[in-house]
Protein backbone atom coordinates (compact mmCIF):
# COMPACT_ATOMS: atom_id res chain seq x y z
CA UNK A 1 0.00 0.00 0.00
CA UNK A 2 1.53 3.25 -1.19
CA UNK A 3 0.74 6.64 0.92
CA UNK A 4 2.54 10.01 0.78
CA UNK A 5 2.81 12.37 4.18
CA UNK A 6 2.99 15.60 2.99
CA UNK A 7 3.20 19.68 4.40
CA UNK A 8 3.26 23.13 2.85
CA UNK A 9 4.04 26.48 3.93
CA UNK A 10 2.64 29.37 2.78
CA UNK A 11 2.79 33.16 2.61
CA UNK A 12 -1.38 32.95 5.10
CA UNK A 13 -3.70 31.03 6.00
CA UNK A 14 -6.37 31.71 3.48
CA UNK A 15 -6.05 30.81 -0.27
CA UNK A 16 -9.40 32.30 -1.34
CA UNK A 17 -7.86 35.64 0.02
CA UNK A 18 -4.47 35.90 -2.00
CA UNK A 19 -2.27 33.76 -0.26
CA UNK A 20 -0.15 31.06 -1.83
CA UNK A 21 2.22 28.04 -0.95
CA UNK A 22 5.84 28.74 -0.87
CA UNK A 23 7.04 25.15 -0.39
CA UNK A 24 5.59 21.15 -0.54
CA UNK A 25 7.32 18.45 1.00
CA UNK A 26 5.93 14.43 -0.06
CA UNK A 27 7.52 11.34 1.75
CA UNK A 28 6.37 8.41 0.19
CA UNK A 29 5.29 5.29 2.22
CA UNK A 30 4.94 2.00 1.28
CA UNK A 31 3.35 -0.83 3.52
CA UNK A 32 4.36 1.41 6.02
CA UNK A 33 7.88 1.80 5.89
CA UNK A 34 9.22 5.16 4.42
CA UNK A 35 10.96 4.28 0.88
CA UNK A 36 13.23 7.30 0.79
CA UNK A 37 11.96 8.50 -2.38
CA UNK A 38 10.46 12.20 -1.46
CA UNK A 39 9.63 15.34 -3.49
CA UNK A 40 10.39 18.62 -1.88
CA UNK A 41 10.11 22.23 -3.67
CA UNK A 42 10.36 25.78 -3.19
CA UNK A 43 8.04 27.76 -4.96
CA UNK A 44 7.97 31.53 -6.30
CA UNK A 45 4.54 32.45 -4.94
CA UNK A 46 4.11 35.39 -7.21
CA UNK A 47 3.12 37.76 -4.23
CA UNK A 48 5.29 39.78 -1.31
CA UNK A 49 5.54 37.96 1.92
CA UNK A 50 3.81 38.65 4.81
CA UNK A 51 6.17 39.60 8.30
CA UNK A 52 3.89 37.06 9.93
CA UNK A 53 4.65 34.52 7.37
CA UNK A 54 8.26 34.61 7.27
CA UNK A 55 8.59 34.77 11.12
CA UNK A 56 7.15 30.96 10.71
CA UNK A 57 9.03 29.56 8.31
CA UNK A 58 11.88 31.57 7.47
CA UNK A 59 11.71 31.82 3.49
CA UNK A 60 11.75 35.66 2.05
CA UNK A 61 10.68 36.82 -1.24
CA UNK A 62 14.22 37.39 -2.23
CA UNK A 63 14.83 33.56 -2.03
CA UNK A 64 11.75 32.80 -3.68
CA UNK A 65 12.06 35.11 -6.84
CA UNK A 66 14.22 32.36 -9.15
CA UNK A 67 12.09 29.68 -7.53
CA UNK A 68 9.16 27.87 -10.14
CA UNK A 69 5.66 29.08 -9.96
CA UNK A 70 3.20 26.35 -9.25
CA UNK A 71 2.40 26.05 -13.08
CA UNK A 72 5.91 24.97 -13.62
CA UNK A 73 6.08 22.00 -11.00
CA UNK A 74 2.52 20.93 -11.16
CA UNK A 75 2.67 17.75 -13.63
CA UNK A 76 5.79 16.66 -11.76
CA UNK A 77 4.30 16.92 -8.25
CA UNK A 78 0.80 15.23 -9.24
CA UNK A 79 2.62 12.02 -10.87
CA UNK A 80 4.64 11.58 -8.25
CA UNK A 81 1.35 11.83 -5.44
CA UNK A 82 -0.47 9.57 -8.12
CA UNK A 83 -3.89 7.81 -6.75
CA UNK A 84 -2.36 7.34 -3.12
CA UNK A 85 -3.91 8.36 0.18
CA UNK A 86 -2.81 11.99 1.90
CA UNK A 87 -1.17 12.33 5.27
CA UNK A 88 -0.97 15.11 6.86
CA UNK A 89 -1.53 17.08 10.36
CA UNK A 90 -4.70 19.48 10.15
CA UNK A 91 -4.85 18.10 6.69
CA UNK A 92 -7.67 20.23 5.47
CA UNK A 93 -5.63 23.31 5.78
CA UNK A 94 -3.04 21.59 3.23
CA UNK A 95 -5.16 20.12 0.95
CA UNK A 96 -7.52 23.71 0.67
CA UNK A 97 -3.74 25.29 -0.09
CA UNK A 98 -2.95 22.48 -2.88
CA UNK A 99 -6.24 22.44 -4.69
CA UNK A 100 -6.61 26.40 -4.33
CA UNK A 101 -2.77 25.98 -6.55
CA UNK A 102 -4.44 22.68 -8.67
CA UNK A 103 -7.68 25.02 -9.33
CA UNK A 104 -4.72 28.18 -10.66
CA UNK A 105 -3.49 25.68 -13.60
CA UNK A 106 -7.12 24.04 -14.32
CA UNK A 107 -5.74 20.59 -12.91
CA UNK A 108 -8.63 18.68 -11.08
CA UNK A 109 -8.67 18.54 -7.57
CA UNK A 110 -7.45 16.38 -4.89
CA UNK A 111 -10.93 14.59 -3.49
CA UNK A 112 -11.15 15.31 0.35
CA UNK A 113 -11.63 11.02 0.86
CA UNK A 114 -8.15 10.56 0.35
CA UNK A 115 -7.18 12.54 3.40
CA UNK A 116 -5.78 10.98 6.99
CA UNK A 117 -5.51 13.72 9.22
CA UNK A 118 -2.96 12.70 11.61
CA UNK A 119 -4.41 15.36 14.03
CA UNK A 120 -7.58 13.96 14.04
CA UNK A 121 -6.01 10.44 14.60
CA UNK A 122 -3.74 11.87 17.40
CA UNK A 123 -6.96 13.42 18.87
CA UNK A 124 -8.85 9.86 19.14
CA UNK A 125 -5.88 8.17 20.66
CA UNK A 126 -5.31 11.02 23.13
CA UNK A 127 -7.75 12.75 23.85
CA UNK A 128 -7.81 15.92 25.90
CA UNK A 129 -3.94 15.78 25.16
CA UNK A 130 -2.23 18.65 22.96
CA UNK A 131 -1.77 17.44 19.49
CA UNK A 132 0.36 19.72 17.69
CA UNK A 133 3.39 18.23 15.43
CA UNK A 134 6.23 18.80 18.32
CA UNK A 135 4.11 17.88 20.60
CA UNK A 136 3.60 14.69 19.30
CA UNK A 137 7.40 14.41 18.36
CA UNK A 138 7.86 14.55 22.19
CA UNK A 139 5.40 12.00 23.00
CA UNK A 140 7.02 9.69 20.83
CA UNK A 141 10.52 10.37 21.65
CA UNK A 142 11.09 11.83 18.19
CA UNK A 143 14.14 14.25 17.55
CA UNK A 144 13.31 17.44 17.22
CA UNK A 145 16.96 18.89 17.20
CA UNK A 146 17.13 20.18 13.35
CA UNK A 147 13.74 22.13 13.69
CA UNK A 148 14.38 25.61 14.21
CA UNK A 149 11.70 26.80 11.86
CA UNK A 150 8.73 25.00 10.43
CA UNK A 151 9.83 23.69 7.08
CA UNK A 152 7.52 21.50 4.18
CA UNK A 153 9.94 18.55 3.66
CA UNK A 154 11.75 17.97 7.79
CA UNK A 155 7.91 18.41 8.97
CA UNK A 156 6.69 15.63 6.21
CA UNK A 157 9.57 13.24 7.46
CA UNK A 158 8.65 14.22 11.62
CA UNK A 159 5.33 13.93 10.65
CA UNK A 160 6.04 10.15 8.66
CA UNK A 161 7.58 9.14 11.99
CA UNK A 162 4.46 9.86 13.93
CA UNK A 163 1.84 8.60 11.84
CA UNK A 164 3.66 5.63 11.91
CA UNK A 165 3.78 5.74 15.69
CA UNK A 166 -0.21 6.64 15.47
CA UNK A 167 -1.12 3.05 13.55
CA UNK A 168 1.29 1.58 15.69
CA UNK A 169 4.43 0.62 13.17
CA UNK A 170 8.14 0.81 13.51
CA UNK A 171 10.65 2.05 11.56
CA UNK A 172 12.68 -0.54 10.50
CA UNK A 173 15.44 0.80 12.49
CA UNK A 174 13.57 0.82 15.64
CA UNK A 175 13.30 -3.31 15.53
CA UNK A 176 14.24 -6.09 18.00
CA UNK A 177 17.75 -4.05 19.01
CA UNK A 178 15.96 -0.95 20.07
CA UNK A 179 12.84 -2.38 21.80
CA UNK A 180 14.91 -4.93 23.64
CA UNK A 181 18.26 -2.50 24.96
CA UNK A 182 15.91 -0.30 26.86
CA UNK A 183 15.20 -3.26 29.46
CA UNK A 184 18.57 -3.79 30.28
CA UNK A 185 19.62 -0.15 30.78
CA UNK A 186 16.36 -0.31 32.81
CA UNK A 187 18.10 -2.69 35.25
CA UNK A 188 21.41 -1.50 34.84
CA UNK A 189 22.68 -3.98 32.99
CA UNK A 190 23.66 -5.01 29.28
CA UNK A 191 23.75 -8.66 27.89
CA UNK A 192 26.57 -10.48 27.62
CA UNK A 193 28.06 -13.07 24.90
CA UNK A 194 29.59 -15.96 26.31
CA UNK A 195 33.21 -15.98 25.66
CA UNK A 196 33.47 -19.71 24.71
CA UNK A 197 30.53 -21.93 23.32
CA UNK A 198 28.61 -24.42 25.66
CA UNK A 199 30.21 -27.78 24.69
CA UNK A 200 27.14 -30.27 23.05
CA UNK A 201 25.67 -32.40 25.69
CA UNK A 202 24.51 -34.93 22.85
CA UNK A 203 27.62 -37.90 22.91
CA UNK A 204 28.50 -39.85 19.55
CA UNK A 205 26.62 -42.90 21.60
CA UNK A 206 23.62 -40.86 21.61
CA UNK A 207 23.57 -40.05 18.00
CA UNK A 208 24.45 -43.65 16.93
CA UNK A 209 21.17 -44.95 19.66
CA UNK A 210 18.88 -42.64 18.00
CA UNK A 211 19.38 -43.59 14.54
CA UNK A 212 18.98 -47.08 15.57
CA UNK A 213 15.57 -45.90 16.95
CA UNK A 214 14.72 -43.86 14.05
CA UNK A 215 15.88 -47.40 11.63
CA UNK A 216 12.95 -48.74 13.17
CA UNK A 217 10.76 -46.75 12.62
CA UNK A 218 10.53 -47.49 8.98
CA UNK A 219 10.82 -44.88 5.60
CA UNK A 220 8.15 -42.89 6.59
CA UNK A 221 9.67 -41.66 9.13
CA UNK A 222 10.61 -37.55 9.09
CA UNK A 223 14.19 -38.10 11.06
CA UNK A 224 15.21 -40.84 8.17
CA UNK A 225 15.50 -37.35 5.48
CA UNK A 226 17.27 -35.16 7.85
CA UNK A 227 19.81 -38.04 8.90
CA UNK A 228 20.12 -38.46 5.20
CA UNK A 229 20.97 -34.83 4.41
CA UNK A 230 23.21 -35.07 7.15
CA UNK A 231 24.79 -38.11 6.08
Amino acid sequence: MREIVFDTETTGLDPYQGHRLVEIGCIEIINRFATGEVFHRYINPEREMPAEAEAVHGLTAAFLRDKPVFAEIAVELMEFIGDAPLVAHNAVFDLGFLNAELERVRHPPVPRDRLIDTLILARRKYPGSPNRLDDLCNRFDIDLSRRTRHGALLDAELLAEVYLELIGTRQAQLGLVAAIEPRFAAIGKAPRVRPVPLAPRITDADRRAHRVLVATLGTAAIWNEYISAAA
